[in-house]
């Protein structure tokens, strides 16, 4: 069981808007592609320079090939550096333990416990089967596979004869999911398979647990994929 855990302090340098345009500048510098021609790194590296040089850029008119240039590496440069502020984000907000598997709950005091004394800002999803009822073995192997892509959150499972409270959960509430953070109930689905089709995967528990504002979006993922209809921008 895990304990206490200390929240993070996030960094406070180049916060404003000067120091949003100060890091863009320079990661735009520190970007360019050494092996491009001479010609092209000179002209990213003027788009890139402070603004004293600005009167001397003015005093002669852009090509529509250099226009063209730099609206294009500006576009590259704009996508890698939000996917870097990102990946920077995600590794500063990440804290706490990391579970990547489903815990078998053997008791009802364990089942408890998990919920009372786990670490305030960890979700707490817990699984409520019996064997032999339709449903249950299918929702196990899904949890499975969003254990894995959902580290941070704790999946739990548990007999319901285990409970000590069987007579709450009969068949005909089961598979039940209940989602607990900070030792309040969040979500409580019974029967939940009734939002499925007969033959359901890991990605229509995961869709169905978004709906309900439950689980994290994937903001790196997408930011992923972003950068590949662009192209490599590494």
């Amino acid at each position: 069981m895990s304990g206490p855990y200390p929240e993070e302090e996030l960094p406070a340098n180049h916060t404003g808007p000067k120091g949003v345009i100060n890091d863009w500048r320079q990661f735009k510098l520190d970007s360019v592609d050494q092996s491009a021609p001479v010609s092209k790194r000179e002209l990213l590296r003027q788009m890139s320079s402070t603004r004293e040089d600005d009167k001397e850029r003015s005093q002669r008119k852009m090509s529509v090939q250099e226009y063209e240039l730099i609206k294009e590496e500006d576009e590259r440069c704009l996508k890698h550096y939000r996917k870097q502020c990102m990946k920077e984000m995600h590794e500063r907000l990440s804290f706490g333990p990391k579970f990547e598997a489903v815990y078998e709950l053997e008791s009802g005091e364990a089942f408890l416990e998990v919920i009372e004394k786990e670490h305030r800002l960890t979700l707490v999803i817990v699984h409520i089967y019996q064997h032999g009822v339709k449903g249950c073995e299918q929702l196990n192997s899904c949890l499975d596979c969003l254990a894995s892509e959902y580290s941070s959150i704790k999946f739990c499972r548990i007999d319901a004869v285990a409970t000590g409270a069987a007579e709450r959960f009969s068949s005909e509430v089961l598979p039940a999911l209940l989602v607990y953070k900070a030792g309040e109930l969040l979500g409580n689905f019974l029967a939940v398979t009734k939002h499925f089709s007969d033959e359901f995967f890991a990605t229509d528990v995961e869709a169905f647990l978004n709906d309900y504002g439950l689980i994290p979006v994937k903001e790196l993922a997408a930011c992923a994929d972003v950068d590949d209809e662009g192209g490599d921008v590494e």
